[in-house]
């Protein structure tokens, strides 16, 4: 595929998604405001994913999701590329919500569906803040909400995995959910760094055993963080999970 080809089609997408954001984003607020409708909004949330990837050209698999329990669970995933929050969001689950930087806030539109929809902002600036809104990630995980982290705290530019932090490992202990480790991969080549381009790839989703947290104190933060850690390094690893 030439770049020509491929500045004019992400042009299309960009474009084509701002509108529906623009157009679905106000309907999908009143739903969930005024009729309390939060589903009703999370299914336009999953149509303007479709699209976007759709558009770009985007296909993704995703295997182990049946070793998921149907309770509320913390997917906890690498992160090597922007295409990577969208497909997991579509992927994952159907009402998935995000544990996720406080500078995405600022964008118009998109901060007000974050609140409704219920994902939780961090604050890494300020430890009280980021405290708090580990505390509210964790009362709405009791509540029966599965969540997505990425603990790296931004994206590995090697595909290398970064360590992780602490705060999605402490709502997790808080609120006694199992962590489902998740390996990503594919998603670096479709967006290349400095590049607003979106090329065509295919992204692969592998979704590992759960890990319980059952039991577990703060002080037992640091192990599972390792142990976490580990299984998401395993499965990125394995090739034979790739075929």
């Amino acid at each position: 595929m030439t770049e020509l080809v491929i500045l004019t089609r992400s042009i299309i997408t960009y474009i084509l998604v701002v509108a529906y954001i623009l157009v679905a984003g106000p309907i999908g607020l009143t739903l969930a405001v005024v009729f309390r409708w939060k589903r009703g909004m999370y299914a336009f949330g999953h149509a303007g994913v479709w699209l976007a990837l759709t558009l770009a050209g985007i296909r993704y698999r995703v295997t182990g999701l049946e070793q998921v329990p149907d309770t509320a669970v913390v997917f906890c995933s690498n992160h090597e590329s922007n295409v990577d929050p969208p497909v997991l969001f579509q992927a994952l689950h159907p009402q998935l919500h995000v544990l996720y930087k406080a500078e995405l806030h600022r964008f118009p539109i998109m901060g007000t569906v974050f609140d409704v929809g219920g994902f939780v902002p961090i604050e890494r600036g300020s430890r009280d803040k980021s405290m708090a809104s580990i505390g509210r990630g964790a009362e709405s995980l009791r509540a029966g909400n599965s969540f997505l982290i990425f603990p790296e705290g931004t994206r590995s530019r090697t595909g290398e995995l970064l360590r992780f932090k602490k705060g999605g490992f402490v709502m997790a202990i808080e609120a006694q959910a199992p962590i489902v480790p998740v390996a990503v991969r594919g998603g670096r080549a479709s967006m290349r760094k400095g590049s607003a381009l979106v090329r065509p790839v295919r992204v692969s989703v592998r979704v590992g055993a759960p890990i319980p947290t059952a039991g577990l104190t703060l002080d037992d933060r640091g192990e599972l963080m390792a142990r976490v850690h580990g299984e998401v390094e395993r499965l990125l690893a394995d090739g034979s999970l790739w075929e």
